[in-house]
């Protein structure tokens, strides 16, 4: 079993920048992929980017590639997303997940309880 927490999220303005974090308990993230997915008001959840625990390979969704970057910290067992640049339409609750990889992100059923980012105009 995998306890997942996410840090606070916030409200931020436009062309600002925020960093998430997702801390794993119960279990290391050793033998999983973590993602960052985000849910909009009426919109379904997207991937929003995912790292490979071991060997650190990035994977991003192309409304956030150049712009968000995901990151882990062994010690920690934590991986963070570092959103710059942010846009309005960025504005959504950020769920990390424990997943695997294979071509894509395949999600576990192991979600954080999801934070709120609020990019406004």
């Amino acid at each position: 079993q995998v306890h997942l927490v996410e840090s606070v999220g916030g409200l931020v303005q436009a062309g600002g920048s925020l960093r998430l974090s997702c801390a794993a308990s119960g279990r290391t993230f050793n033998s999983y992929a973590v993602g960052w997915f985000r849910q909009a008001p009426g919109k379904a959840r997207e991937f929003v980017a995912a790292i490979i625990w071991s060997g650190g390979s990035t994977y991003y969704a192309d409304s956030v590639k150049g712009r968000f970057t995901i990151s882990r910290e062994n010690a920690k067992n934590t991986v963070y997303l570092q959103m710059n640049s942010l846009k309005p339409e960025d504005t959504a609750v950020y769920y990390c997940n424990a997943g695997y990889w294979s071509g894509q992100y395949y999600p576990y059923n192991y979600w954080g309880q999801g934070t709120q980012v609020t990019v406004s105009s």
